[in-house]
């Protein structure tokens, strides 16, 4: 493009690239070492749930009672359990259920809470105030009460507990989409997008959803070492995944009902909880310092 100077003097300015905005807080992101450890370890996570039948030494329900309570050896890495099934295959499979449970709880919180909290926080009127309403009684209740009961009137089953979790987690959804969709509704080209008769539906999809998805991501992250915590529980009540599948809960039950003969037992289902659950929780501490403007070192 040419263009003339003070002096009359023709130039050419070159058009600059447009920049990704949001590059500046993904490698603010990339720049935290922690959070990249921990996301580091997620991706470990989800490629042993993909690839656990090819990483599995032995069946991990096959069960030999002679070989009970075995320590670490060549055959049996992690030893066995109170029913001689090898510990290292029964915690590649819990693995995956791990994962799939975040999945399944995860997917059915955002279905329910994101879309309605969006719409709340974007419309306003009646509508904001009977779904704020039905997402306060919800956050009213006790966590695991409602699971718990919820996993009673549909029974027990990994599917029916996420069912259970993922109402949990919906109204926490619901409250984050509905602040970020409040806080970009009376911006001016939201104003000038309903002058020229874009839809709600327009709205929430093109402009409203893309300034409330680091929020929501954040959210989800968190959300994501709930449904760890409370899926590993219910497992441990029997209420989880059902016998004979194994899942991290389901393994500290058994090894806490032989804590008698060895306490090791409950390092590995515990190392593997607590591990997640921080991994989640430092990466989702670096998304926040990224995307919040404070940098690796909040």
């Amino acid at each position: 493009m040419s263009t003339t100077d003070a002096a009359g003097v023709p130039t050419t300015s070159v058009p600059r690239k447009k920049r990704f905005r949001g590059g500046r807080k993904w490698r603010a992101l990339r720049s935290n070492r922690a959070a990249m450890i921990a996301l580091a370890f997620l991706v470990l996570l989800v490629l042993v749930a993909v690839f656990g039948p090819l990483l599995t030494t032995q069946d991990p329900d096959t069960q030999a009672l002679g070989d009970r309570l075995q320590g670490p050896s060549g055959e049996h890495w992690f030893g066995t359990d109170g029913y001689g099934r090898d510990t290292f295959s029964r915690l590649i499979d819990a693995t995956q259920i791990a994962v799939l449970a975040m999945v399944q709880a995860m997917f059915l919180a955002s279905i329910v809470g994101i879309p309605f909290g969006l719409l709340a926080g974007l419309v306003g009127g009646p509508i904001d105030a009977v779904l704020s309403r039905i997402a306060e009684a919800l956050l009213a209740l006790p966590p695991l009460i409602l699971a718990l009961a919820v996993v009673g009137v549909l029974g027990p089953g990994l599917t029916n507990a996420m069912i259970a979790v993922g109402l949990l987690l919906a109204p926490r959804l619901f409250r984050v989409a509905r602040s970020e969709a409040q806080a970009v509704a009376g911006e001016s080209y939201i104003e000038a997008c309903r002058s020229v008769g874009c839809s709600n539906f327009r709205l929430l999809w093109r402009h409203v959803l893309p300034n409330a998805s680091s929020a929501l991501m954040i959210q989800l992250t968190f959300g994501a070492g709930i449904v760890i915590i409370v899926e590993a529980s219910l497992s441990f009540l029997g209420l989880g995944v059902e016998s004979p599948q194994a899942s991290w809960g389901s393994m500290l039950q058994d090894a806490f009902q032989n804590v008698s003969a060895s306490p090791s037992f409950m390092i590995v289902p515990t190392a593997a909880i607590v591990l997640t659950v921080l991994a989640l929780s430092t990466f989702g501490d670096g998304m926040r310092d990224a995307f919040e403007g404070r940098g690796a070192n909040g």
